[in-house]
């Protein structure tokens, strides 16, 4: 059988330069692919996840998305979210409304809408948090290196937050202990896995006038020998949103996050609750840095 080409695209997602937010992988006209050969081309990219755009079987949605890392199938991912509707626009689909899309995908329907030149943002999935046991305090703090009062285990304490994709997410009361924290990552790994999440998000305040509300690292533990660091991540920022929310916490109305410091990167992601529409809005700039066909059999 000869190799049918089909449109692709790679695109950084959280900043609005090459290579300082998170890669994504776009596959187009992907109907004719099961799941075993999209997984295939998802380990084939190595990238954190790679996304494939097929024809929606809900009426009101624009597409429908699958997502893959190079692991398995995701039920939803915000970088992906972002990164597909900025593909998709940018290669001509024109939306059934000017300035939203509808996504399809595997946790139900999912709005995205343009929020500024240059910037979408996606309607945060509901999330189901549980706080940390504060059996686990202990471990907790040495698995990540810290005193106890590094970190926030009261106005915000640790929780397993769940909205798709899974993290446990930590505040801490230093943005450069954020930055330069040693994780233990047998240790982490441990506790990660036995409050059933699949990652660990730290994140803390900055003062007033420094380079953004919030720093975020984001460490994805598939299990002891798989361990890294997600550049920038829609999913936990929609859960620390949540969060924030659910602990009467929230820094304001809107904010601004930055993550990936870390790695090198600096991606940029901005969190709007509205409340007149009962919506919590996650968005940042996509950047295309590859564009052509790929080969898909």
């Amino acid at each position: 059988m000869s190799a049918r080409r089909v449109r692709f695209k790679q695109v950084d997602v959280f900043s609005d330069v090459p290579f300082k937010g998170n890669a994504l992988a776009v596959v187009f006209d992907a109907d004719g692919l099961d799941a075993d050969e999209m997984l295939a081309i998802a380990r084939w990219t190595n990238l954190s996840e790679t996304t494939f755009l097929l024809e929606p079987t809900e009426p009101s949605a624009d597409y429908y998305v699958r997502i893959f890392t190079p692991a398995g199938e995701l039920p939803f991912a915000g970088h992906p979210t972002l990164g597909t509707a900025h593909a998709l626009v940018e290669s001509g689909y024109v939306p059934r409304t000017a300035g939203r899309l509808v996504q399809q995908c595997g946790v139900g329907l999912v709005e995205i809408e343009d929020r500024a030149p240059g910037v979408r943002a996606f309607a945060a999935p509901p999330a189901r948090i549980t706080p940390l046991p504060e059996t686990e305090f202990a471990a907790l703090r040495e698995a990540l290196g810290t005193r106890e009062d590094e970190i926030d285990f009261t106005r915000v304490p640790p929780s397993a937050v769940d909205n798709g994709v899974r993290w446990l997410t930590v505040g801490l009361t230093s943005p450069e202990r954020c930055v330069t924290v040693k994780l233990n990552p047998s240790a982490l790994s441990h506790i990660v896995q036995r409050a059933g999440m699949k990652g660990l998000t730290l994140y803390a305040a900055h003062p007033a006038g420094g380079p953004a509300s919030y720093e975020m690292r984001c460490i994805v533990m598939d299990d002891e020998l798989s361990i890294y660091e997600d550049p920038a991540t829609g999913s936990a920022n929609a859960g620390l949103a949540s969060l924030f929310s659910s602990r009467d916490a929230r820094p304001g109305d809107r904010y601004t996050v930055r993550q990936g410091v870390a790695i090198g990167r600096a991606g940029r992601v901005f969190v709007d609750y509205d409340d007149a529409r009962g919506k919590t809005w996650i968005g940042g700039a996509s950047t295309t840095v590859v564009d052509g066909t790929i080969s898909v059999r």
